[in-house]
């Protein structure tokens, strides 16, 4: 084992233009991170499980964790094990009588499982070495985006473009459009 590094899920990030989900996991005692794209529904076991929330029937990790338990296998830990032509590939490492069996998963399934079992996640170092990721420690504070005190100014064609929205807001008269409607103010008479 001394090839794995161990791993915390640091978190589950929503892609707002697609419909994959990204599972951040953080390397103990340093700040590398792993990140995986998963899809909504593994997202979804993911979270559900670090939630805690009960549900009335077992879904599909659920179920799988019960039958690991009902052939007296114990999950130890699960693993990411390999990157090849951008996949990863998990495994799910149990106890069946006193011996280790290997069963080979994707990793947000595996992720899902050792969350239900409360068992460790590792990532082989080869892994982290190809795909995991240190903060950018180079970046100067002072690169950070400053906030204005006050708007920059137009352009003379924006504001001429911007005169027509002007012009139609000045021709409003909010004082008619309660007396063409005197029922607004009041919620019975509906």
């Amino acid at each position: 084992m001394s090839d794995m590094i161990e791993v915390v899920i640091d978190s589950i990030r929503v892609h707002l233009m697609a419909p994959q989900r990204v599972v951040v996991l953080k390397q103990l005692n340093t700040e590398r991170y792993l990140t995986i794209w998963v899809g909504p529904y593994e997202a979804e076991a993911i979270t559900v499980a670090l939630q805690e929330i009960e549900k009335v029937r077992p879904l599909t990790h659920d179920l799988i964790k019960n039958i690991f338990g009902a052939f007296n296998a114990r999950v130890i830990r699960v693993e990411i094990i390999k990157l090849q032509d951008d996949i990863f590939y998990g495994n799910i490492v149990a106890d069946v009588d006193g011996h280790e069996v290997n069963v080979d998963s994707r990793p947000s399934d595996a992720i899902a499982i050792a969350v239900r079992a409360h068992v460790p996640i590792f990532v082989h170092t080869s892994v982290m070495e190809a795909a995991g990721m240190l903060p950018d420690q180079d970046m100067p504070e002072s690169s950070a985006i400053q906030k204005r005190d006050t708007p920059a100014p137009l352009s003379d064609e924006a504001s001429d473009r911007l005169t027509v929205f002007k012009d139609f807001i000045d021709k409003l008269d909010i004082d008619d459009v309660d007396k063409d409607n005197p029922d607004k103010n009041n919620p019975d008479s509906s």
